[in-house]
């Protein structure tokens, strides 16, 4: 039997996250485990009128072992929601690689830049409708020897 099938999960629209995190923090004590970000693109029985993508907080309540998942839908043509950064430090770079990967701004991000993509990559990876073989971005790429690197 796993340990988180009786996780919490609230799906809430981007104006209720920061109030809803700060709540969590401040009152009940939990702490930010992990930011992540899903396509939803083509997914089989997903309705097409929900958000394509979504960014999930993992929060943990140490002292009561508890774990409560926020969900936030967003969409095209720019998907965007707050930062968490002002709340948790630790959101800074998670927020960061779920721009670079699936191209969701945080708003109010102190540093929001690529990560893990040459600043200059102009697309998103992870994105569903990215082709798995790439666009061909790698012959720009500086190539770097060993001793270089």
């Amino acid at each position: 039997m796993s340990q988180f099938r009786d996780n919490l999960r609230v799906y809430l629209a981007p104006e209720q996250l920061i109030p809803a995190l700060t709540s969590l923090r401040d009152q009940s004590g939990f702490q930010l485990l992990e930011v992540g970000g899903v396509d939803y693109l083509g997914y089989p029985r997903r309705d097409p009128a929900k958000p394509r993508f979504e960014v999930h907080y993992v929060l943990l309540n140490p002292d009561t072992h508890e774990r409560v998942i926020l969900k936030v839908g967003v969409s095209e043509p720019d998907p965007s929601v707050p930062s968490a950064v002002p709340l948790w430090q630790g959101a800074n770079w998670m927020e960061r690689e779920i721009f670079d990967m699936y191209g969701i701004r945080f708003e109010n991000h102190p540093d929001l830049r690529r990560i893990l993509m040459p600043e200059e990559f102009a697309a998103y990876p992870l994105r569903k409708d990215y082709p798995l073989r790439g666009r061909g971005e790698r012959h720009n790429f500086p190539r770097l020897t060993r001793n270089e690197s």
